[in-house]
């Protein structure tokens, strides 16, 4: 991992108003990966007692937020699913770790041969990138003029 992104980024965590709201830490940070670390306080409390999921969520996000920038470029997060299991204890210290273990694009193309040139390309470019990647790639059909009612 590039030192200076990684400098970068524990330095903008320190920084960040969100992360201090709930003394996120950043712990560890390598290309692809991150954990962050969080206790679980009174004031993260939801009306039952139990640790508020958008406190959990914060914690997972802010793991997700520092792998996926790790490689040097900006990314956001498009979706992202939770499912919680059980409220931690008062007090605990509470880890998350993000981890890149797939990556994605999605193309407009006019046909199948066009998606298989666009797919290899983007296979090309993670190999170039970084050597020693093995990984292939599906086809997949999303949608198409069909699936789009004509105006009324």
């Amino acid at each position: 991992m590039d030192p200076k992104v990684k400098e970068a980024i524990f330095r903008q965590v320190v920084r960040e108003p969100f992360a201090q709201k709930f003394d996120l830490k950043l712990v560890d940070l390598d290309e692809g990966y991150s954990r962050v670390e969080m206790t679980f306080t009174p004031d993260m409390e939801n009306i039952f007692g139990m640790a508020h999921g958008g406190a959990l969520f914060a914690l997972i996000d802010e793991a997700f937020e520092t792998a996926s920038n790790s490689h040097g470029t900006m990314a956001v997060a498009l979706n992202l699913n939770i499912t919680y299991v059980s409220s931690p204890a008062p007090g605990s210290k509470l880890i998350a770790e993000a981890k890149e273990f797939i990556s994605y694009a999605l193309y407009e193309v006019r046909s199948r041969q066009e998606a298989v040139e666009w797919a290899s390309r983007f296979l090309r470019l993670h190999q170039e990138l970084w050597p020693g990647w093995d990984g292939d790639a599906d086809v997949l059909k999303v949608f198409g003029p069909e699936d789009f009612a004509p105006p009324a």
